[in-house]
């Protein structure tokens, strides 16, 4: 081989490695922040129970299973906090890019992040596989534009149009994928209550379900600060 070529070879060939070895160092990085959207900016503290949600905005069950659990975060107040996690599924197609408009929204106003969630659920058949099935790729974002705009204020319009060509979105997105599949989570809804699974992945849970799980939780913190306050004095 001619001594130009292999120059360009060995170039090419450590070029290649550099690369790969740089792409690998990017994925196993942990993100600046921890993956979820806080409900009500309500982060919680080390006495309040802490409720994970994994939802797919285009997913029914998602939906079914939304308004009893603000029901039991409305009941319990500071007593609970929640942070939702996005599972985008992929036999839903419009999962994806639903998942990043509310990254979107929630990097533009925080507080239209769970409006908008609400809003796809209230009209989510929208969205749905069968009702997209003739729209290009790009006519599905038009619409989510459109239908971000609304929750978000339509003065962000061209700002939310912007981030959906802004790869740091289509990142963040990826990063609640692939967070999601970390703590083993593959159907929607999945919930943690103080870190441990429920069971029923894909299960809507109701109200009376909800205080089945937390009230038992609460009555055994509150036995232990008792006796933390009677050793005390």
């Amino acid at each position: 081989m001619p001594r130009p070529q292999f120059a360009t070879l060995i170039l090419s060939f450590f070029c290649l490695i550099s690369l790969s070895s740089w792409t690998l160092h990017a994925q196993t990085l942990p993100p600046a922040r921890y993956d979820g959207f806080v409900y009500q900016n309500r982060p919680g503290d080390a006495d309040s129970i802490l409720i994970e949600a994994f939802y797919d905005p285009v997913c029914p069950d998602s939906r079914d299973s939304w308004p009893p659990l603000k029901q039991a975060l409305r009941y319990y107040g500071s007593r609970t906090s929640l942070v939702v996690h996005l599972l985008p599924l992929p036999y839903h197609d419009n999962a994806f890019v639903a998942s990043r408009a509310l990254h979107i929204a929630n990097l533009l106003n925080t507080s239209s992040t769970f409006p908008l969630l609400e809003q796809f659920y209230e009209h989510q058949e929208r969205f749905y596989n069968n009702e997209t099935h003739n729209l290009s790729r790009a006519s599905v974002v038009k619409e989510m534009v459109k239908f971000a705009t609304e929750a978000v204020g339509n003065s962000y319009y061209s700002a939310i149009e912007s981030g959906f060509n802004d790869r740091k979105t289509d990142l963040k997105t990826r990063v609640s994928f692939k967070y999601s599949t970390s703590r083993g989570v593959f159907g929607t809804p999945t919930f943690y209550v103080n870190g441990f699974a429920l069971p029923d992945t894909g299960s809507t849970i109701d109200y009376n379900g909800w205080r089945s799980i937390i009230d038992p939780l609460i009555k055994a913190k509150k036995g232990k600060s008792e006796e933390t306050l009677h050793f005390l004095l």
